[in-house]
């Protein structure tokens, strides 16, 4: 069992702010001081490969996420960029690189903080943290999947709690941190097998609650859907799940929730 707050989303590089230049043929931004007619302004940029939402952050209080699956590590480099150049006070999320795209963020933004075995990554300034969302795993397994949701929910302005390797096959290493999800404005569980820990933690505590399924387990698992199902199916009341393997999904949700209840801006 271990515990880690997130003052910054990753063990490996620095949460400092993106220093380089922004490209020049980007128009500036309202908000880094530039002028421009916003008639001019469709509220993305059209990329070619793709157009990139530059104007969520003022929709939903949240910039656009890359999900770099998919994607060639000269796209996520260039959206990365982007990102930092329309929204410089917030940081730039990426989540499911591969290999040769964390070494290209690497390379271009020696001060993004890296999480290498999640494949996420931030680049700028994280926001203030307000409210605590705890991230519990049931076991070392889940890491990837528990950590991408523990960076999402950092970037997504709450602080985090990571409690890990607390599944039900040693129950008493759970009840021994209750009190600290009872601490938690929002908990997100994460586990595979059987999926059950979700259930367990939701009889525990009335903390809101999102369960992630994992894809992790043996062949009747089928690949994270007996999880899903037994997490569907929870006697436990008010536990809501995201999709198989969806740390990302569950860390924004818990993030805004736990923002919500710490209006007056303080972190737990």
């Amino acid at each position: 069992m271990s515990h880690r707050d997130l003052d910054a989303p990753a063990d490996t590089g620095s949460s400092a702010d993106d220093g380089a230049a922004a490209p020049t043929d980007v128009p500036p931004t309202v908000e880094s001081g530039g002028t421009y007619d916003v008639r001019d302004d469709p509220g993305y940029l059209d990329l070619g490969y793709g157009r990139l939402d530059t104007d969520r952050l003022a929709r939903t209080g949240d910039p656009e996420v890359i999900y770099g699956a998919g994607k060639t590590p000269e796209q996520v480099v260039e959206l990365l960029r982007r990102l930092r150049q329309a929204h410089p006070s917030r940081a730039a999320l990426a989540t499911r690189l591969g290999p040769e795209a964390l070494a290209a963020v690497r390379a271009t933004f020696p001060e993004a903080s890296i999480s290498e075995d999640a494949g996420v990554v931030t680049v700028g300034p994280l926001p203030q943290a307000r409210g605590l969302v705890c991230v519990v795993s049931a076991g070392t397994s889940d890491a990837r999947v528990a950590t991408e949701a523990a960076v999402t929910a950092r970037a997504f302005g709450a602080g985090v709690r990571q409690i890990s390797d607390v599944g039900v096959a040693g129950i008493h290493r759970l009840l021994a941190v209750k009190d600290e999800l009872d601490q938690a404005d929002c908990l997100v569980v994460v586990a595979g097998m059987e999926g059950a820990l979700p259930s367990v933690v939701g009889g525990l505590t009335g903390v809101p609650l999102v369960a992630v399924p994992t894809s992790v387990g043996y062949g009747a698992s089928f690949g994270g859907l007996a999880a899903l199902l037994a997490m569907l199916n929870s006697c436990a009341p008010g536990v809501v799940v995201t999709n198989i393997d969806n740390g990302f999904g569950a860390g924004v949700f818990a993030a805004r929730v736990a923002r919500r209840a710490r209006r007056d801006g303080g972190a737990r």
